[in-house]
């Protein structure tokens, strides 16, 4: 048998500029500690079983199985037997199974479903991942405005999200809402990409527009979500090719043009552009009372009577600080 030469692959060291990673490398679980007031919440239905074993496996297998946070899995219909008695064989911990208050899933009283179904039908004719599926966009509107308020999570702190057919390839030997509480955080996530453009077309409009109209001012993470202005303040040396002399003022003042109303982006609000940078809530772990805050919720109600729940594939943004992230 071929034996690996060499040293051991080191630990690639984290940039610790803006934040500190909690654990680096495997610890022994410290079974023995105190637990947070968490839960892993789980969005599913019937059909989805299959997906959703796979899942709880994954989680109690690098996980769960040495820290034993319970479950709550909510639908918009009812689980029925098989579901709940094949789910709880494979939780190390105990399980609610729920259902979701019309309130809290499909169109409100104050839309035009008429109007939402349009909108939504002409997201898939546009191609739009997901754009066109009804039920995507009342999972987005839930997860973004509804499920914290939730009966079976109110007596929970933190959640962690859970969503059918994913894997984790590796242990979690320590306990992220401990650490997480321990460093005054809000608000956990995995990955920011940059979002489609065509996806929510609006949602900068709202959320820079919301910021003005109620005098809020960045606490930091705003400018993660902006793009840097051009540096065009800069002056080109005189032994630069691209330099230009000045023109003299009174040809200036003379330009045919120099009087013209310059070019406005159509993308740009209060000189600000959104760089299309969006968390990925597929997985987060978060503060409950952060959702359940005056602020959260009074910017959620904006955003979904701007009609982007229906009209784009919007979920609702955060306000926060970012050293809470």
């Amino acid at each position: 048998m071929l034996m690996p030469s060499g040293a051991p692959p080191s630990i690639r060291k984290i940039s610790e500029e803006h934040d500190k990673v909690f654990v680096t490398g495997c610890l022994e679980p410290q079974t023995n500690l105190p637990r947070a007031n968490a839960v892993f919440v789980v969005l599913a239905r019937n059909k989805e079983l299959d997906g959703v074993i796979q899942s709880v496996k994954s989680i109690e297998r690098h996980f769960n199985r040495w820290f034993h946070y319970p479950y709550v899995f909510l639908n918009d219909g009812d689980f029925n037997s098989t579901f709940i008695e094949t789910i709880t064989n494979y939780t190390s911990a105990p399980s609610e199974f729920g259902k979701i208050d019309p309130s809290m899933w499909g169109y409100p009283d104050w839309v035009d479903s008429k109007v939402a179904k349009e909108g939504i039908a002409k997201q898939g004719d546009a191609a739009i991942m997901y754009g066109g599926m009804e039920s995507y966009h009342h999972m987005c509107r839930f997860y973004s405005g509804f499920f914290y308020k939730h009966e079976l999570l109110q007596k929970y702190e933190w959640y962690w999200r859970l969503e059918p057919e994913i894997k984790y390839f590796c242990d979690i030997t320590y306990d992220p809402f401990v650490h997480m509480a321990r460093a005054n955080k809000t608000y956990g996530f995995t990955i920011a990409v940059k979002e489609l453009k065509e996806t929510v077309p609006n949602i900068f409009r709202y959320a820079s527009a919301y910021k003005r109209v109620n005098n809020i001012t960045s606490k930091g993470l705003w400018e993660m979500f902006v793009e840097e202005p051009p540096d065009d303040t800069k002056p080109v040396p005189k032994e630069d090719p691209k330099y230009k002399p000045p023109l003299p003022e009174d040809i200036l003042r003379n330009e045919p043009g120099t009087a013209s109303v310059p070019e406005v982006d159509p993308d740009t609000m209060e000189g600000e552009k959104y760089n299309m940078c969006h968390f990925w809530s597929n997985f987060e772990i978060a503060k409950l009372d952060w959702f359940r805050s005056k602020e959260y919720e009074e910017f959620f109600n904006m955003m979904d009577r701007s009609g982007g729940f229906w009209m784009e594939r919007v979920s609702a943004a955060i306000w926060s600080c970012p050293d809470k992230i």
